[in-house]
């Protein structure tokens, strides 16, 4: 896995062993950003089940001017902030080892809003909607702000947001997976 393109271009990425990690792939990753780029540039940015960080060093990388890493994983921690060695970029990146509820509740009472947040959760989880739904309560997305979420499973994600009357303005789909992107 690699930075894709901007400053960092080419800055090969550590990554999780195992299976409980899937990153995003580089011909995803290539379209999200191919769509978002030109609105990066002092973004605030939030990657909320983190992994590696591969979606806010990228942002970073294209111009954001901040990206907040979460993730419940102590391993997936150590990652992160070897990536964020790796590629220097301490000033612009803020990490959380938390679960993404508290997180949350932390950006909600320090008032941040963020212009985009990435949500690539486990796929059998309801947490990428959850959060979705607790974003969008709370308010922590900027006036043009953008959720992007990733699934495997378009029609039960699709059904969740629904039902909590969230609005999906475009889904894209890559191979087996889908980028749902959503406004409130």
């Amino acid at each position: 896995m690699r930075i894709i393109s901007g400053s960092l271009r080419g800055n090969k990425l550590f990554t999780l062993e195992g299976l409980n990690t899937r990153p995003t792939l580089d011909r995803v990753k290539e379209a999200l950003f191919s769509k978002i780029h030109y609105d990066l540039e002092d973004a605030i940015v939030l990657d909320l089940f983190s992994g590696s960080g591969a979606l806010a060093l990228e942002s970073i990388s294209r111009g954001a001017k901040k990206a907040y890493l979460c993730d419940s994983s102590r391993e997936a921690i150590k990652i992160i902030k070897q990536n964020i060695d790796k590629t220097r970029t301490y000033e612009k990146t803020i990490v959380l080892n938390c679960d993404y509820k508290k997180a949350l509740e932390k950006f909600t009472n320090e008032k941040i809003k963020f212009d985009f947040v990435f949500l690539d959760p486990p796929y059998l989880s309801d947490y990428a909607e959850d959060a979705a739904k607790i974003i969008l309560d709370n308010d922590l997305l900027s006036e043009n702000g953008l959720i992007i979420l990733e699934t495997d499973n378009k029609e039960k994600v699709t059904q969740n947001l629904e039902r909590e009357l969230i609005r999906i303005n475009e889904v894209k789909k890559y191979g087996r997976v889908y980028l749902l992107f959503l406004t409130r």
